[in-house]
């Protein structure tokens, strides 16, 4: 099955829509049954060194909620960490803003479109992203890795995997208790998931990187990129 990317119901809500609200909450609940959390601190705690060293950039951080539970699984001894989240709709409380700084995180918010930010000068910044790049087509997703490649020195996705049964992830959904913006999305989130090595594929200057890609547990895609020199 070839990926197809759709809109997401979640992406074009407000972001107080009671249904956008509703879905949130089902991501946090989504990221568990995945083991996004996990699998994200795992890549973090294996590929990262001297993580407190760099700064981490989250790509499509949404609430904070995703980055604060993998901090909480890196703790203590990822104290000290500066931490960027960037989102054209972020949503961060101050509730998930004391708990970064309960694990001594300094966090710093971007509101703006991954597409307008500018990554910095060097290449020290290690860069995450969950539940993100299958947003894209082939052509922006390219534009985008270009960018991460530029702005950091090791960058980890975990996305979907996509299944040739897509309408069986809204079934699993709705038995969790997922909303309708939730499960449609989930569904949508299969069909531009990713397989093999097609992230890989589009990676630019691969001879500079160390690249990663693989399944992970059921439902998850991961993959890392780790720059050599």
């Amino acid at each position: 099955m070839n990926r197809r990317v759709e809109p997401e119901l979640l992406d074009t809500l407000p972001p107080d829509d009671p249904r956008a609200l509703r879905s949130r909450q089902d991501l946090r609940r989504v990221n568990w049954w995945m083991g996004n959390h996990a699998t994200m601190a795992q890549a973090l705690g294996k590929n990262a060194g001297q993580a407190s060293r760099d700064p981490i950039l989250e790509l499509g951080a949404g609430d904070g909620h995703f980055l604060l539970t993998v901090a909480r699984k890196l703790s203590p001894g990822w104290a000290g960490v500066q931490a960027t989240l960037l989102d054209r709709q972020l949503t961060i409380s101050e509730t998930t803003r004391q708990n970064f700084t309960a694990l001594r995180w300094d966090v710093f918010t971007a509101m703006e479109d991954v597409f307008n930010w500018l990554p910095p000068p060097g290449a020290g910044r290690i860069i995450l992203a969950n539940l993100f790049l299958h947003h894209f087509e082939e052509a922006k997703l390219s534009e985008l890795l270009q960018k991460i490649a530029g702005g950091g020195r090791l960058f980890i996705a975990v996305e979907p995997r996509r299944m040739a049964l897509p309408a069986l992830g809204g079934v699993l959904l709705a038995l969790i208790g997922c909303n309708d913006v939730t499960r449609h999305d989930g569904a949508a989130s299969i069909r531009a998931g990713f397989v093999d090595q097609e992230i890989s594929a589009l990676w630019p200057d691969k001879h500079r990187w160390h690249l990663t890609e693989q399944r992970s547990g059921l439902f998850s895609h991961l993959f890392i990129a780790r720059r050599l020199h």
